[in-house]
């Protein structure tokens, strides 16, 4: 038997006192809420940790887990021709403990955006469905499954 060749991934919805979210801009994907790949050997939680720092400089503490999100689609990369696995993604909202905001090879401008903006800035359906997640988390975890391409289809959205 194979074994099956997943994606796993972690983000970090972090919101400051005021009720700023942070925001990074990527090369590919526009404005979104810091996160990235689990490395071998590293924790989920962990990883959240590594990707936000990394991304914008913030160090974060992780409170809950407010949603699990699999992208069962399979699809070609940037390049045109490396297959996408399919993804499993989980979000964590998180509190800043620290750091100031920078910038990395990975993004080219980190910022606090208002709550009430932060659409207006993610463009990406697959992140503005898991952030209006967030908007909308009442301590019940999402589970959610859709595929981005062709394009952004919900396959299943229910809590557990």
């Amino acid at each position: 038997m194979a074994m099956p060749t997943h994606i796993v991934a972690a983000g970090g919805i972090v919101e400051d006192k005021e009720g700023n979210i942070l925001l990074v801009k990527t090369q590919h994907g526009g404005w979104v809420f810091p996160g990235g790949q689990v490395e071998v050997g590293e924790n989920v939680m962990d990883a959240v940790r590594r990707e936000v720092k990394e991304e914008s400089g913030i160090d974060i503490e992780v409170v809950k887990l407010i949603g699990v999100y699999s992208n069962t689609g399979i699809h070609k990369w940037y390049d045109g021709v490396t297959d996408v696995p399919t993804k499993v993604m989980m979000d964590f909202a998180c509190n800043p403990i620290g750091g100031e905001l920078c910038t990395s090879e990975e993004t080219s401008d980190c910022r606090w955006v208002r709550k009430e903006q932060v659409l207006d800035y993610v463009t990406g359906p697959a992140y503005r469905t898991r952030f209006q997640a967030y908007l909308s988390f009442d301590g019940n975890v999402r589970y959610m499954d859709y595929v981005t391409h062709p394009e952004f289809e919900v396959k299943l959205d229910r809590t557990v």
